[in-house]
């Protein structure tokens, strides 16, 4: 469904006639537009055909497709920025709760696919954390994270060529060589030092970047610009991690680029 929704046109037509106070013309076009945009929202055709039958309730209609659009996405967000914090605390009960929570009162369906696409997630990680068995269809660090998590629990780690396969793929993203990878993999000790390391990388790696992504936006904004790029060589001085280590480089593109022409 996410890949045949697009609502920008519905975005723009709100703005022009409900913050800039353009008169909404009903041709058939934007009826059409209405009608789509509506059913994508969880209103019936019926309803938006209804509304379409004089320009005040084509506007009401406008501004509720607008409002469940808007409110959906801010929900949603918000709840997903949470589950990721408990995801990473180790709490996926309350990861579950929030998706759980969304889907009690969310009625636009992209919005209730994607919780409930992060609801079989944190399900399946729970079952990594209760049973230590990977499952293929999951995300690799966030399964790495259960079974850290798990062995915290006074669980041992059980080494199994899944484990290995899946600890040699994700080490790479950390920057650690095929060499120190492979003997880490000679024992249980050695791969749940190595779990540990690929996870603290990334934990480091987003923390210093959005630190550093804070400031340099400040810092952009206000017009200080070599500030804002010595920013991003900062985190290129010591970042190893290969993902972290492009972002900050596309940033610093974009800053080095000429501002577009007025």
């Amino acid at each position: 469904m996410s890949d045949e929704i697009n609502w920008d046109r519905i975005r723009d037509l709100a703005q022009r006639v409900l913050e800039h106070s353009e008169t909404l013309e009903l041709s058939e076009d934007t009826r059409a537009l209405l009608i789509k945009s509506a059913r994508e929202v969880a209103i019936s055709e019926q309803d938006a055909e209804d509304a379409l039958r004089s320009l005040p309730t084509a506007t009401t209609l406008l501004k509720e497709i607008r409002h469940r659009i808007g409110e959906g996405s801010r929900r949603l967000s918000r709840a997903r920025n949470r589950a990721y914090e408990l995801r990473d605390a180790g709490d996926l009960d309350g990861a579950r709760q929030l998706m759980h929570d969304v889907l009690a009162v969310e009625v636009v369906p992209l919005y209730r696919e994607q919780a409930e696409t992060l609801l079989d997630q944190f399900t399946g990680l729970a079952n990594v954390f209760a049973t230590g068995r990977l499952n293929p269809d999951l995300p690799d660090r966030p399964q790495l994270a259960a079974l850290s998590q798990r062995v915290q629990q006074g669980h041992a780690l059980e080494l199994t060529d899944d484990l290995r396969a899946l600890l040699r793929q994700t080490a790479p993203t950390a920057a650690i060589g095929e060499a120190e990878t492979e003997e880490s993999l000679k024992s249980p000790d050695g791969a749940e030092a190595l779990m540990g390391m690929i996870l603290s990388r990334f934990r480091d790696a987003q923390s210093r970047f959005l630190r550093s992504m804070y400031r340099m936006t400040s810092l952009r904004d206000s017009g200080d610009i070599e500030g804002a790029r010595q920013q991003m060589r900062d985190v290129l001085a010591v970042e190893i991690v290969p993902r972290y280590r492009e972002a900050a480089e596309e940033q610093l593109r974009g800053l080095d680029s000429p501002p577009p022409e007025s």
